[in-house]
């Protein structure tokens, strides 16, 4: 029976043709949309009106403003919360703190439908719908994404090399010395990876701000559904869309997220 045998090359096809279908060919499309507009005659012409329209638009930037801020604060609420919790659960010595992790992730494993609608009735009850509008999209956001933010701080604390910490204390370092000029440092990943994965779903994930708000809040991802969807505007949707991209770019950039991890080999400089 002949044997079939494939290169790496033939083996990256698959992987290839997915992206050019679902990746690279949806880019194209929303450049195009993004840079064109109709002209007097109906045709399509090449624009910068729609990157002009956005930032001269009083309601397109105050939304802006309201996704960063609402993104900002669930983050930061996020990390206070994860950070002890991934730092407790590392540390420690308990057999069964993989059982409490699992416990914390569990919502991951539920509908985002249902959790929502949940965290909707719970609010109703305590008479916070309808009069804490922002503070609501916040709690949501932090419910939602709170299990993103603690896997990947616990995967990194797991993972620290102890003898760094063992040698810091031996230098003479107290427990906060050590945590604040090793542990914290080379946690770093975590934390970059932890911001990366809750403060842009926040901005976008109208769903949460949807139903908690009543509709009273919109955030950047609402505003590109409105345009696609309701204004039928692909030129000012697709634009959004850009934006928003550049702004993940410049985030990722700003957070170090496409530096290599080389936090194993600089650990000894840290002390």
């Amino acid at each position: 029976m002949t044997k079939l045998h494939f290169s790496r090359k033939q083996l990256c096809i698959p992987y290839a043709l997915f992206l050019l279908l679902f990746v690279v060919i949806p880019m194209l499309m929303i450049l195009f949309y993004a840079f064109t507009g109709e002209g007097a005659d109906g045709s399509l012409t090449f624009t910068f009106s729609n990157f002009a329209k956005f930032f001269t638009s009083t309601a397109k930037l105050s939304t802006l403003l309201m996704s960063f801020t609402i993104a900002i604060i669930s983050t930061a609420i996020c990390l206070l919360i994860a950070y002890p919790l991934a730092y407790v659960l590392a540390r420690s010595n308990w057999k069964k703190k993989n059982v409490l992790l699992m416990i914390f992730i569990m919502p991951m494993w539920i509908n985002f439908v249902l959790r929502i609608t949940a965290l909707r009735e719970l609010l109703d009850l305590i008479g916070l719908l309808g009069t804490q509008n922002y503070l609501n999209t916040i709690i949501g956001m932090v419910y939602d994404f709170l299990p993103f933010m603690i896997l990947p701080l616990y995967t990194t604390l797991e993972k620290l090399d102890k003898s760094y910490l063992e040698a810091a204390a031996d230098l003479g370092g107290n427990k906060f010395t050590v945590f604040t000029r090793v542990t914290f440092p080379l946690s770093m990943p975590g934390v970059i990876s932890g911001i990366t994965m809750v403060f842009m779903p926040s901005m976008t994930n109208y769903v949460v701000s949807d139903t908690l708000s009543n509709f009273n809040i919109t955030i950047l991802g609402k505003l590109i559904d409105e345009y696609f969807t309701t204004y039928d505007n692909w030129h000012m949707g697709s634009m959004i869309s850009i934006i928003l991209l550049v702004i993940i770019f410049l985030t990722l950039l700003a957070t170090g997220g496409f530096k290599e991890d080389k936090n194993n080999a600089r650990g000894a400089n840290l002390w």
